[in-house]
C-alpha cells in the first residue's frame, strides 16, 4: 500500500496513479478485443448495436458506480486520520447500499431496456442484438457494481496495485470468454455480454478471497454491520450525489445518441468508435483523478492542507500536457485508430470519424482540467458542486445536439462534447478557488506535519 500522506506529493501520486492508469488499459484493451471481434466478425450492424447501448449503459451502471466512488471517499478520509473502526464501518455500511442499489437497479434496467431503446430512436435494424447485449450486461450488474466497490475501497486505504490484478485477471478470462461465446458457441453479442459478467464475477471472487486473508482493516464483524440513521445519512450524502453525477452526465449522452440514431446506421457506427477513442484519451485523465481524489481526501483527514494544493497543481499539470499530445497523435494517424475497429472499405464511416476525432481532439486539454479539478472537490467532500457541474454537462450537451440536429447538422451535434466540458469547468472554477483559498488558509493556521496529533471528524 502506499501512504499518500507522505513523500513527495507528485511522486506517491503518480505510484499511485500507475496501477490504476495499468488495469484502465487492460480494460480498455478488452473493450477494443471487443468491439474488434464484434465488428470484424458480426458486422457493422452488430457492432453499431453494441455501440448504441452505451450511453444507457451509462445511464444505470454509472449511477451504481458513481455511488461506490463516493462511499469510498470517506474510508479514505477515515483512513487518512487513522480511524480503523471508522474505515470498517464505512465499510459495512457501503457494501449494504451498494447492494440493495445494484438489487434495485437491476429489476428496473431489465424492466426498461427495451421501451428506452425504443425511445431513444436506435435504429429499428440495430434493436434486437442490442436488447440481447443489455439483457446479458444488467443480469450480472450485482457482479460489476460489487467489483467497483471492493476496489474503490482498496484504493481509499492506498492499495491500487491488488485491483489492478484482479482487472488483469477479469480482462484475460473476458477475452478467452469472447471467442468462446462469439466464434465458438456463436452466441452473437449476448455472448459478448455473457462473457463481461463471467470474468466480473471471478474478479469479485479474487478481491473478496484477498480482503478476508491480506486486509485485517477491512475485516468485518457483527458490530460494523449495526448502523446508525446519521451515519448511513453520510454515507448516502456523499455517494448518491456522485451516483446521480454521472446519471447526469449520462443523460446527456443519451440526447447525444438519439439525435445521431436519427442520422443513420454510418453515423451511430462514427459514434461507436469514437466512444472508444475517447475511452483511451480519458485513460490517464481518469487514473489521475482517482488518484487525486484519494491524495485528497487521505490529506484532508490527515491535516495536510497545504500538501493537497501542491499535489493539485502538479495534476492539472500532467492532465493538461497528457490532452494536447494524445490529441496531436489522434489527429495525425486517424484512419490507423478506425481501422482498428472497421475495415477500411468504410470510407465514410472513417472520414465521419476523423470528424469526429478532430473536434474532440482539439478540447481534450479542457476535458483533462475537468477531470482533475472535480476529483479535487470530491475528494475534499462536497458532492454537491460536482452534481450541478453534471447538469451543467446535460444542459450544453443536450442543448448543443438538439438545436444542431435542426441547424447545421452533424458537425454541430460533434460540438456537443467539448461544450459540456466546458460548461462544467465553469461551474467547477468558483468552488476551486474557494477550496483552495480555504486550504491555504488552514495550512497558516495548521502545522503541517506528516503525522496526526488530534481527532478529525470526518464530513
Amino acid at each position: 500500500m502506499i501512504d499518500l500522506t507522505k513523500g513527495k506529493p507528485i511522486k506517491v501520486i503518480l505510484l499511485f496513479t500507475l496501477p490504476l492508469l495499468l488495469g484502465n488499459l487492460f480494460q480498455l484493451f478488452y473493450n477494443f478485443i471487443d468491439a474488434i471481434i464484434v465488428g470484424h466478425t458480426l458486422g457493422k450492424d452488430a457492432f453499431a448495436a453494441v455501440g448504441a447501448t452505451s450511453a444507457l449503459n451509462f445511464l444505470i451502471m454509472g449511477f451504481a458506480i458513481g455511488i461506490t466512488s463516493g462511499f469510498s471517499i470517506i474510508i479514505s478520509q477515515r483512513f487518512g486520520a487513522n480511524d480503523d473502526e471508522g474505515v470498517k464501518h464505512s465499510f459495512a455500511i457501503g457494501l449494504f447500499l451498494t447492494l440493495i442499489t445494484a438489487l434495485v437497479l437491476t429489476v428496473i434496467a431489465f424492466t426498461l431496456a427495451q421501451p428506452l431503446l425504443e425511445l431513444m430512436q436506435t435504429p429499428p435494424e440495430l434493436i434486437k442484438d442490442a436488447h440481447d447485449f443489455l439483457k446479458a450486461i444488467f443480469g450480472g450488474m450485482v457482479f460489476t457494481v460489487l467489483f467497483n466497490y471492493l476496489s474503490n475501497v482498496l484504493r481509499a486505504i492506498g492499495d491500487s496495485r491488488t485491483p489492478l490484478i484482479a482487472l488483469i485477471i477479469s480482462t484475460i478470462l473476458n477475452v478467452i470468454l469472447e471467442f468462446v461465446f462469439i466464434l465458438g458457441l456463436h452466441a452473437g453479442v449476448f455472448g459478448a455480454g455473457i462473457a463481461t459478467i463471467i470474468a466480473q464475477a471471478f474478479s469479485v471472487l479474487y478481491l473478496v478471497i484477498y480482503i478476508k486473508l491480506k486486509m485485517p482493516v477491512l475485516h468485518l464483524q457483527k458490530q460494523h454491520f449495526k448502523f446508525d440513521k446519521k451515519a448511513v445519512s453520510k454515507h448516502a450524502a456523499l455517494g448518491y450525489p456522485m451516483g446521480f453525477q454521472s446519471s447526469i452526465i449520462a443523460i446527456g449522452s443519451l440526447t447525444l445518441q438519439i439525435v445521431l440514431n436519427k442520422m443513420g446506421t454510418d453515423v451511430v457506427a462514427m459514434q461507436a468508435i469514437g466512444r472508444q477513442i475517447d475511452q483511451l484519451a480519458m485513460l490517464p485523465m481518469i487514473s489521475l483523478g482517482l488518484a487525486v481524489t484519494t491524495f485528497t481526501a487521505q490529506n484532508f483527514g490527515a491535516r495536510q492542507y497545504k500538501r493537497m494544493l501542491i499535489g493539485l497543481k502538479h495534476a492539472v499539470i500532467i492532465d493538461v500536457i497528457w490532452g494536447i499530445v494524445f490529441a496531436a497523435i489522434l489527429i495525425t494517424f486517424n484512419q490507423f485508430f478506425s481501422g482498428l475497429f472497421i475495415s477500411h472499405n468504410e470510407t465514410k464511416i472513417i472520414h465521419l470519424a476523423f470528424e469526429y476525432y478532430l473536434v474532440n481532439g482539439l478540447f481534450y486539454w479542457i476535458l483533462a482540467i475537468l477531470f482533475v479539478v472535480r476529483a479535487f472537490i470530491q475528494g475534499y467532500g462536497n458532492s454537491l458542486v460536482p452534481t450541478l457541474a453534471g447538469i451543467a454537462e446535460l444542459v450544453m450537451r443536450a442543448g448543443v445536439s438538439v438545436l444542431s440536429l435542426v441547424t447545421v447538422g452533424l458537425i454541430g451535434v460533434l460540438f456537443s462534447s467539448p461544450a459540456a466540458w466546458i460548461g462544467s469547468v465553469i461551474i467547477l472554477v468558483p468552488s476551486y478557488f474557494k477550496i483552495t483559498k480555504d486550504l491555504r488558509q488552514r495550512s497558516d493556521q495548521t502545522l503541517d506535519t506528516d503525522g496526526l496529533d488530534e481527532t478529525l471528524e470526518i464530513i
